[in-house]
């Protein structure tokens, strides 16, 4: 496992997080896999140590870490429990963190300290039915009437829709298409005209909460507004720099996880009298697979480095999450292969990881997105 940028203290925080999803999550993953539980007393817990809090300062009751923290964390919670974990990334690196980047003073001591500890539980929504990477084509509007904005329309694909006790929400406050005509909104549950809809069924991550949220006439107050008006999809298109490093941490938990489980598996298995990890297809297969791994972390941790540095990080979060999507997806499925029939039942982790991976990536962004994003950077970098 690489180690190049440990250090006491990421060392005590990858220790913390290991033990607890060995103990609070590790005995249950199959069972809220399979009921598609949200454990929202999990992430009560997940809060008392810190984990639902990471980048937020301690005066706001967070835990006052940066990105190398946040990145470990993500990788041993989802070694475990790729669920938890996108559920961890989601409330940290979104609806958090969109609060502590660009919310007024009154906005952050109102709401940051309650995120912080999973008091209230955050959601985010960009994503609409016609308009998932097309930021700038939502339908959802918000039409102002004296201090208050009246919103209408839906989200869908939003993490937390149901559970959560808050929302940032970016509506149409302008002319369609028009990156100035976005307005992100700070929602709490219970509003009028606000709700969520039924959990959808989902193929993988069934235990991290996805839905839709609906708007009828939801009267927000101007109070409600993080920045300014129109300012939200710029807001969210810096936000989402964070979250692509929130999934690639996510990706190389659900990579390592299936890398181990094979890893394990191979070393138990015998067939022909030996050991299966002692046929060269399989070592060999082993070998790419811990190559690709550590190579995802490299391009994390650099990612992450660049964000604490507070520089622009576009390109080299996209390559990360880029990189440590596709890996995870392909090491889960070698896992899979490895494991021969085994792999296909549940008595075996692996099959998990597989269902699990795929969403890695499809969420933040699909890898012909990341590609996008990366071109366009070097475009930039050499004219």
């Amino acid at each position: 496992m690489l180690r190049i940028y440990e250090n006491e203290q990421l060392t005590m925080v990858r220790e913390s997080a290991k033990q607890f999803a060995r103990e609070f999550i590790k005995p249950y993953v199959m069972d809220w896999d399979e009921r598609q539980f949200f454990p929202v007393d999990l992430f009560k817990k997940l809060g008392e140590y810190g984990f639902m809090g990471v980048l937020v300062p301690e005066e706001y009751n967070g835990a006052g870490l940066g990105y190398q923290e946040y990145i470990t964390i993500l990788d041993e919670i989802s070694q475990v429990c790729g669920s938890i974990g996108l559920s961890v990334a989601a409330h940290n690196s979104l609806c958090t963190n969109h609060i502590l980047s660009f919310a007024n003073e009154a906005q952050k001591k109102k709401y940051l300290p309650k995120l912080a500890t999973a008091e209230w539980i955050g959601a985010w929504g960009l994503t609409e039915t016609g308009s998932g990477s097309d930021a700038g084509g939502l339908s959802t509007t918000g039409v102002k009437d004296g201090d208050y904005y009246v919103i209408n329309g839906s989200k869908t694909f939003i993490t937390h829709a149901i559970s959560g006790d808050v929302a940032v929400v970016m509506v149409r406050t302008g002319a369609k298409g028009d990156k100035k005509g976005v307005t992100a909104f700070i929602i709490e549950k219970g509003t009028p005209g606000f709700s969520a809809g039924k959990k959808l069924d989902k193929l993988g991550m069934r235990a991290s909460e996805t839905a839709s949220l609906f708007f009828d006439n939801c009267r927000v107050h101007k109070d409600q507004v993080i920045g300014e008006e129109g300012e939200g999809f710029v807001q969210a298109l810096k936000l989402l720099d964070g979250g692509r490093i929130s999934i690639a941490g996510l990706s190389l938990g659900i990579a390592r996880g299936a890398y181990l489980s094979a890893l394990g598996y191979a070393n138990e298995r015998e067939q022909f009298n030996q050991k299966i990890y002692d046929f060269q297809a399989v070592g060999f297969s082993i070998a790419d697979l811990a190559t690709k791994i550590e190579a995802s972390e490299l391009l994390i941790r650099q990612a992450g480095q660049l964000k604490d540095e507070g520089k622009k990080v576009t390109k080299e979060s996209a390559m990360a999450k880029l990189y440590a999507s596709e890996v995870a997806v392909e090491v889960s499925n070698e896992s899979v292969q490895i494991h021969g029939g085994y792999g296909f039942t549940k008595d075996y982790p692996a099959e998990k990881y597989f269902r699990d991976a795929k969403l890695c990536t499809i969420g933040e962004g699909t890898s012909a997105i990341q590609k996008m994003v990366i071109s366009r950077e070097i475009k930039r970098d050499v004219q």
